[in-house]
């Protein structure tokens, strides 16, 4: 089956940015290694994950990622 889109975490590094955090710091705070990676390759992660990144930055589900529709090319 073809994917339908992707899960995008650029709003996790603007917050990180905004909040003078990185990468370390999530780390640091109980995010495993493994896990900081595949956010920064907009790979899947566990709803705990998410509810933890929550907790820590203070934010909501949405504000850390955001839907991208697949672009359709009718070309093929």
């Amino acid at each position: 089956m073809a994917s339908e889109g992707k899960i995008e975490f650029s709003g996790l590094w603007d917050i990180l940015e905004k909040k003078g955090l990185n990468k370390q710091w999530l780390r640091n705070h109980g995010i495993y290694s493994n896990t900081v990676a595949k956010l920064t390759q907009n790979g899947n992660v566990t709803c705990d994950v998410i509810c933890k990144l929550c907790n820590l930055l203070d934010c909501q589900p949405g504000d850390l990622m955001e839907y991208k529709k697949e672009e359709k090319n009718d070309n093929v």
